[in-house]
């Protein structure tokens, strides 16, 4: 009976203090979101996802980041919403090594980190948990599924919208495990995050190597690029291309068939989890747990239903 006592004393006191942090019953938790690419189409869901939470878990919630890729900038600002007294963070975590400093700095200080879009599981990171996709594996998922497109003697080119980007490179190595265990030739290239300008850099490359008939980008702007390129430039031709994301525009290509599958990385469970693990993390020390946000293939059947939900920004 008094061990039982003991272990629930003990019990008690860890989750008081765990709990310090918590806002006084006076003001809701305030919690922010801060990312590269604050624009971009792709977090449209995630901030939907966010919102949502947010009035389920009765808190309030910012979302911003940088304009493009400035690491140095995203760190001070995960330092400035530490200052500013929000209560927790999700931090995009796109670089390996870029906010271990930060992140250890923001905890150390009491405000708890969880990572969303991207993760960093490659080592220790007092972040408490991640809500993204499982990158190699969904990598592994495109280079498995596009061997049933790939024509004898083909060669693919693979698309990375930004260099040093850990998701795509991590994603990039599942591709070229699948790609390079049946000894399919294939070339690396960087065409930037603006899928008009890709279109062209993509076509250089193309038409420069003829044996090139598969395009799989790594994010959502080249695979994009990659099958507008086909519509523009090789229509009706044996090109193939694929990859990762589904912007308006990639979904009108896959349904067209342009695009023959991209992979869904559900955006919207990326900006809902995090908020209820804040939340519950910051009240009651309920500790965070990594959530994979899953590789789900897309194909031509696929694309209405998806697009009906794309409109209410849940997909």
């Amino acid at each position: 009976m008094h061990t039982c006592l003991i272990v629930v004393a003990v019990c008690v006191a860890a989750i008081a203090s765990i709990c310090t942090a918590a806002p006084p019953e006076s003001r809701p938790l305030r919690l922010i979101f801060i990312t590269c690419a604050k624009d971009a189409v792709f977090f449209q869901p995630v901030k939907k996802g966010m919102a949502d939470a947010a009035k389920a878990m009765n808190v309030q919630c910012d979302f911003t980041g940088t304009e493009g890729l400035d690491l140095k900038a995203q760190a001070e600002m995960v330092r400035k919403a530490v200052a500013d007294g929000y209560d927790g963070i999700a931090l995009n975590l796109l670089d390996s090594a870029a906010f271990d400093e930060v992140v250890k700095e923001a905890v150390k200080k009491g405000v708890p980190i969880v990572a969303f879009n991207v993760d960093d599981r490659s080592k220790p990171n007092p972040r408490l948990s991640g809500i993204s996709q499982d990158f190699v594996k969904a990598g592994r998922v495109v280079g498995a599924e596009v061997l049933n497109y790939i024509p004898s003697g083909g060669k693919v080119l693979l698309t990375q919208h930004d260099a040093g980007i850990s998701a795509l490179d991590e994603r990039l190595q599942g591709i070229r495990e699948v790609l390079d265990s049946k000894n399919i030739p294939s070339k690396v290239i960087v065409s930037g995050n603006d899928a008009s300008k890709a279109v062209d850099i993509i076509a250089r490359e193309l038409k420069a190597d003829p044996s090139i008939k598969v395009i799989l980008g790594t994010g959502q702007a080249d695979t994009e690029a990659a099958g507008r390129v086909i519509e523009r430039d090789f229509p009706n031709q044996d090109y193939v291309a694929a990859g990762f994301d589904l912007s308006p525009e990639t979904l009108r290509l896959i349904k067209a068939g342009i695009i023959k599958f991209a992979i869904d990385q559900q955006p919207y469970a990326q900006g809902f989890y995090p908020v209820v693990q804040l939340a519950l993390y910051c009240r009651y020390g309920i500790r965070p747990a990594n959530i994979d946000a899953g590789a789900t293939v897309i194909h031509a059947a696929d694309v209405d239903k998806v697009i009906e939900l794309s409109r209410k920004q849940y997909r």
